[in-house]
């Protein structure tokens, strides 16, 4: 596979270590020369030990076009589908963008949904998370009704950000990126919405179908020139009646990434970080001992497992994929709609008529 990459950030980072790691050709890109040479004397030899020669580093203006596999686009989330567009020209195999696809805005989300249906590439959606060793163990026991008929679904992806800051030290604060700035994909609604993602996800391997109405609480923080939703909560209900809560905060700590899929004979939970070296799957039962699967991971373990499904599912079975463009894009719709549930104080109406577009969301 010959990948590139645009965007030397730390998506770029675990994304070019992911890809080595599977043996791939690798050509890292940015609009910046000076994060082009963060990532190779700082961020990817202090995460992984030493860089890697066999990385290409270009500027975008120098940067090779076609003859790419893959194209993975890790910009901050206001830039992803304007690059996505121009990546979908080169006629890669596939494209990855990194989550959030797209600002609460829908900017242009409708186009690259039409653009990406026209093309023979498929186009795919950074949320890992779906398709990790305990998400795919969840999703067996779901579907050989191991807890009955699910009932509801929880999910929290609830991180205080400061574990991404030590991790971006070249930024002053939240306001220093889109991190703070929840209009550009930022806030706790882009940064954790794997949250949404993975609740859209289990109700999907359920049966449940897709989330219709939003209600939602979002409390919003302003800091130097950024304003930030710390909290975002949400009570959804999909089209068949599943309903279930998700929230995702930048301020709780310790971390808590679960979830709890509830059925009529049992639930199973889902923990990101069970142990430093471990998520874990429980399935529970009334009267029983929880049977806890632990599952090694660590965390380029998310990325690797992530390249290796697009690897997978190119071509034909690219529609049946979890981290397809339409997936994405439906997260991108209950943040939306999360948003304009804070701005209207009511429950919103998700409208798949009406495309990805602004108004599909009232």
């Amino acid at each position: 596979m010959r990948v590139k990459i645009f965007g030397a950030g730390s998506i770029g980072n675990h994304l070019a270590h992911a890809a080595r790691t599977l043996g791939w050709d690798v050509t890292v890109c940015d609009v910046d020369p000076a994060a082009l040479a963060r990532m190779k004397e700082q961020i990817y030899p202090s995460r992984y030990g030493r860089w890697d020669p066999a990385i290409f580093q270009c500027t975008n203006a120098a940067a090779p076009a076609g003859g790419f596999d893959l194209i993975a686009v890790g910009t901050p989330p206001d830039a992803h589908v304007p690059v996505a567009l121009e990546a979908l020209r080169e006629r890669p195999r596939a494209i990855l963008v990194e989550k959030p696809v797209c600002p609460p805005s829908l900017h242009l989300a409708d186009e690259l949904f039409e653009a990406a249906r026209a093309s023979s590439t498929a186009v795919f959606v950074g949320y890992d998370h779906a398709v990790g060793r305990a998400a795919r163990k969840a999703g067996d026991l779901i579907t050989a009704g191991a807890i009955g008929t699910v009932r509801t679904i929880d999910v929290e992806f609830r991180e205080h950000w400061a574990g991404i800051f030590a991790a971006h030290p070249w930024l002053a604060g939240p306001d220093d990126s889109y991190l703070g700035h929840w209009s550009r994909g930022g806030g706790a609604s882009g940064e954790h919405s794997h949250a949404a993602n993975l609740w859209q996800h289990f109700a999907h391997v359920a049966g449940g179908g897709r989330v219709t109405e939003v209600d939602a609480m979002l409390t919003y923080v302003a800091e130097g020139r950024g304003v930030y939703d710390e909290l975002c909560a949400m009570t959804v209900r999909t089209e068949t009646g599943l309903s279930g809560r998700i929230v995702q905060d930048v301020v709780t700590r310790p971390a808590r990434k679960w979830a709890r899929i509830q059925g009529s004979e049992g639930g199973i939970e889902w923990v990101n970080g069970y142990t430093a070296q471990a998520d874990a799957v429980s399935l529970l039962r009334p009267g029983a001992p929880p049977d806890v699967h632990a599952l090694p991971k660590t965390r380029p373990d998310d990325f690797i497992e992530e390249l290796r499904h697009i690897e997978a599912h190119l071509g034909e079975t690219a529609e049946r994929s979890p981290l397809r463009l339409e997936r994405g894009l439906e997260t991108m719709l209950l943040v939306a709609a999360a948003h304009r549930s804070e701005e209207r104080r009511r429950r919103i109406v998700i409208d798949y008529g009406k495309g990805f577009r602004p108004d599909a969301v009232q």
